[in-house]
């Protein structure tokens, strides 16, 4: 929910904005402040955490954003004296800002390849936007570094265990919206099969030929090996990408825990939805610019060929190396 409501602010925010003419600053910079409450505005040696978009004029695509990933981002605001600095960069934008200030900026690629020496961007025109949300200030002030940056660490810490606590409600709100009701195994993974496979099991040291399509619980597509699914999904599509299944030998090359352990399971031919915890995932680590740490993964996967193979002299040493046991579904 918090995510949700987050995301609503930062599309008031551009809607406020676009309602309003931007402000001409220093270096071809453009800006709009949709809110304007913080006494103090960063200054050098301060850092800021933000919630923030980046979108491109070319093709409206948006580039990044950190509700993504649910964590937000710690910029530290340099000197304007660092390499390549200009008025009018980047770190110019967020010298307007402190705690609770609210903006939206247009970078002018023109003038960054003209000051930096640098060639423009493909993926812009003229502009890229950043829309931004300060969540906190961090005053440098009179304190030593290692003094700053435990506050900051502490702050960090704290926005992971958030996360590390909503996670079993986000599961358990999208097995409740999707009116699913999941197997469940030992370890946490929960699955749901559409369509029985009439193959066979794969075991250790058979190659497995899968299709699949990742998501977050709140319907993000992080990847997909189906071209349709991934341009439905919103990704970039790499033009030199061949969309085709993944294949590799089960047990032997690493993958995530869930899907070894959700194959094993699966005859040649099933189709399956996996709601893989993050403890069987990526766990505390955030993985791209979209996997945030503590994040539960969905998969919907096809297991379209399992190839006979010889297993390894020596199973490695791992909790998947045997088929899971399998528990009532759940509520």
């Amino acid at each position: 929910m918090k995510k949700s409501v987050l995301f609503l602010s930062a599309a008031a925010m551009l809607l406020a904005a676009s309602c309003q003419s931007f402000k001409k600053g220093e270096g071809g910079l453009e800006y709009s402040i949709v809110d304007d409450v913080a006494k103090e505005k960063a200054v050098a040696g301060d850092f800021l955490s933000v919630d923030l978009t980046i979108t491109s004029d070319k093709n409206d695509s948006l580039l990044n954003s950190t509700y993504d990933l649910g964590l937000p981002q710690i910029v530290n605001i340099a000197p304007d004296s660092i390499p390549g600095a200009y008025k009018g960069d980047y770190n110019s934008m967020f010298k307007f800002l402190g705690e609770g200030d609210s903006a939206v900026f247009k970078l002018n690629m023109d003038t960054m390849a003209a000051k930096t020496g640098q060639p423009k961007p493909e993926f812009a025109d003229k502009f890229v936007t950043f829309t931004v949300k300060v969540r906190k200030h961090f005053k440098k002030g009179q304190l030593t570094d290692s003094a700053l940056y435990a506050e900051i660490d502490g702050y960090f810490k704290g926005e992971l265990e958030g996360l590390k606590k909503a996670e079993e409600g986000k599961i358990s709100s999208y097995i409740a919206g999707k009116k699913l009701e999941p197997k469940k195994t030992a370890s946490g993974l929960q699955y749901v099969i559409a369509e029985e496979g009439k193959g066979p099991k794969p075991v250790l040291g058979d190659t497995v030929v899968v299709n699949y399509t990742g998501m977050l619980t709140n319907g993000t597509v992080f990847d997909s090996s189906i071209k349709e699914n991934a341009i439905k999904g919103k990704l970039p599509v790499d033009p030199m990408r061949t969309f085709e299944p993944i294949r590799f030998p089960i047990g032997v090359q690493p993958v995530i825990e869930g899907w070894t352990e959700a194959l094993y399971l699966f005859g040649k031919g099933t189709k399956a939805t996996l709601i893989i915890p993050s403890a069987l995932a990526y766990g505390d680590r955030p993985a791209g610019q979209k996997i945030p740490p503590y994040a539960p993964l969905i998969f919907d996967v096809e297991l379209v060929d399992v190839i006979k193979g010889v297993a390894p002299a020596q199973a490695p040493a791992t909790p998947n190396a045997t088929a899971p046991t399998v528990t009532e579904p759940t509520n």
